[in-house]
């Protein structure tokens, strides 16, 4: 068995390999470039070495920078995860070559499913059906226009060299697709540096079902059952699930038994994934799976097959490569309930899926607790325990040179509905802050009726992603919330505005009134919940953190940053909308009139005060309700200029 091992990597994956060699007794060795000089799995690892600069190519991507860190700490073996190196052969070939173990598939296996069209020409051979198309030799524009026009429309280019979506464009009709082949041909070169491609027939209802398979250097291969990548976004998985929703028993068998015919037909050691393009216009059939591509890695999801077969994956992937045979036989091999996967991104995506970068200056992820399952005669009570797969922990960077996943949240259940309703409140229970998650971005895309109902395809979230990403505003009950949690942290003798025609109101007053509290930028006026000034019983309804002068409150998976109304950002404003003179002046310009609909910001008034123009805006969106001010009239130091009025809060 190896003894000592250097992970060729970072992040969660590298705190998972972590994870397993320490239940296994092995010592494992980290590597790190400078953005990565605090890191959790460097900190997790019994040793650490430092390999470069933080771009990957000049550290993370430089193979002979790995090897010396392994030989210079006596490391045994490599193990690469996945991403960078793991599906180089040449950097495979090179750790053989200077006496190491690698923990992967062998250079030949991955060279001979590297390329898509020499791989499907393989598995072809080896009686394993693809997706009808043409890989053919002649590039020419002529030739692959001809062949596009022959497989029928629409049809699919992909670089042969592809992955990640890149090089690969969907055409519709005979008259676009020059264009796109120019297109594709381009960024192929750019990122991959060859420019060949394929066409594919694109399928209309696609699902993307892949299978787990595993082999040793014994002549044993076996499969671990499928998953279901269906829902992405841009090409990139973005909910995983094992088994798949809706496959048959005999479904299941036929393409099981293709995945470890197309392994075997290329002599795979290790772990790897065949992974098919199904048509499921007629719900999941075997005469319309076809093979798609070969990962000749651990995937990012293994998580969901360990969780249904009770396997470890990575313990699996360290015996192999120590020469043992496969724990298991295949008839050892079952499933025992379903789960699923959700990748948690540091993104924004009411802006186009942006990268988040920043420090997660507060961060929650497992928190446990209950969900709710229900039926017309019949609620079960779930209890919550997530797995949670991270490489990050509070006070860590997102940094912008690496992908922004902050973790992989793993819910299972005896059933599909139990593993759904579980990793919906998983994810509405995130709390991250600054960073932007999409952490609702999932919790609603798990809660729509098509997931639900398991009836999906790739191309669901795009055709769905106005409704998916619409923000989430803030409710009517966390308003309420967080003027109480604001409250008590400014004390029992402060005074906050009211809308009432009062002056204020004193917190340790037996009665609660409505106040003004800012909520994400917007003034809204809300009640304080009975009781909470004695009890604090609000606290158990909503989680929150102060941040500076106010407080992060969750709700669903989305932040939201509440203050007193009174900012020193509101230029002669007040919480109740009054906007004030803040010095004796001359009012120069009046920009609206009593009834008009403002938006926060809006200038309202221009006052002339010690040679110098103040504009004074509205403290919130809103109505005027009043106006007192007048073109060229002087006015005196806190008089009434305007006041705006807010609408109440609903919901």
């Amino acid at each position: 068995m190896i003894k000592s091992l250097l992970i060729a990597n970072r992040g969660e994956i590298a705190c998972r390999i972590i994870r397993t060699c320490r239940a296994m007794g092995i010592r494992t060795v980290a590597v790190y470039s400078d953005a990565d000089a605090k890191a959790l799995h460097v900190r997790q690892a019994d040793e650490a070495v430092h390999i470069g600069p933080s771009p990957a190519r000049e550290s993370y991507l430089v193979g002979d920078k790995i090897i010396a860190a392994a030989k210079a700490t006596g490391a045994e073996a490599i193990h690469p995860g996945y991403g960078f190196l793991s599906e180089n052969a040449d950097f495979a070939q090179g750790v053989m070559d200077a006496g190491l173990i690698w923990v992967g598939a062998t250079p030949h296996s991955i060279r001979a499913m590297g390329l898509k069209d020499a791989a499907k020409k393989l598995m072809q051979d080896a009686g394993v059906a693809t997706t009808p198309g043409y890989l053919g030799e002649d590039q020419t524009p002529e030739r692959l226009h001809a062949e596009a026009d022959s497989i029928g429309y629409p049809v699919l280019i992909k670089a042969v060299a592809g992955g990640g979506g890149k090089g690969m464009r969907r055409v519709e009709a005979s008259a676009d697709f020059l264009d796109a082949l120019a297109s594709c041909k381009r960024e192929a070169a750019s990122s991959f540096g060859d420019d060949r491609v394929l066409i594919e027939k694109y399928i209309l209802s696609p699902r993307h079902i892949e299978v787990q398979v595993f082999g040793d250097t014994h002549g044993n291969v076996v499969h671990l059952f499928e998953r279901d990548c269906s829902l992405q976004r841009r090409h990139q998985k973005v909910i995983e699930e094992a088994p798949a929703p809706g496959m048959s028993e005999e479904t299941r068998e036929e393409l099981c038994a293709a995945a470890v015919r197309a392994a075997k037909a290329v002599d795979y050691v290790g772990a790897g994934t065949i992974e098919f393009i199904a048509d499921a216009s007629e719900g999941l059939r075997a005469d319309r799976i076809w093979f798609m591509e070969m990962n000749t890695r651990l995937q990012v999801e293994h998580p969901v097959t360990e969780e249904i077969t009770g396997v470890d994956l990575v313990e699996w992937q360290l015996r192999v490569a120590s020469g043992e045979p496969l724990p298991k036989r295949q008839d050892e091999l079952e499933i025992n309930g379903w789960a699923i996967e959700a990748r948690l991104y540091a993104e924004d995506p009411a802006k186009g899926f942006l990268p988040s970068i920043g420090s997660l200056d507060h961060l929650r992820l497992s928190q446990g607790g209950r969900a709710a399952l229900t039926s017309p005669d019949h609620v079960w009570e779930l209890p919550i325990q997530p797995r949670i797969e991270t490489g990050v922990e509070q006070s860590s960077d997102v940094s912008p040179f690496y992908d922004p996943m902050i973790a992989k949240l793993v819910c299972k259940g005896s059933m599909r509905a139990e593993a759904v309703e579980r990793l919906v409140k998983t994810c509405e229970k995130v709390q991250v802050w600054p960073v932007k998650t999409n952490a609702a971005f999932l919790a609603r895309l798990l809660r729509t009726d098509a997931f639900r109902a398991g009836s999906l395809d790739t191309g669901y979230i795009s055709l769905n992603i106005d409704d998916l990403v619409e923000p989430i505003p803030a409710s009517a009950a966390l308003a309420s919330y967080a003027i109480g949690a604001l409250a008590v942290r400014g004390g029992i003798n402060r005074s906050w505005p009211i809308d009432n025609g009062l002056d204020n109101f004193r917190l340790n007053a037996e009665k609660c009134d409505r106040a003004a509290v800012c909520i994400d930028g917007k003034v809204v006026i809300a009640r304080m919940p009975e009781g909470w000034l004695r009890s604090q019983a609000g606290y158990e309804h909503t989680e929150f953190v102060y941040v500076d002068e106010g407080a992060v409150l969750f709700e669903n998976g989305v932040p939201h940053y509440a203050t007193l109304a009174v900012r020193p950002s509101m230029l002669g404003a007040t919480a109740d909308g009054a906007v004030l003179a803040p010095m004796p002046g001359r009012i120069t310009a009046v920009e609206v009139a009593p009834g008009d609909t403002v938006t926060k910001g809006q200038r309202l008034v221009t006052l002339e005060a010690m040679k110098m123009e103040h504009s004074l805006t509205a403290p919130f969106d809103g109505v005027v309700e009043e106006l007192n001010a007048t073109a060229g009239a002087q006015v005196q130091v806190e008089a009434l200029l305007v006041k705006v009025k807010a609408v109440e809060a609903t919901g």
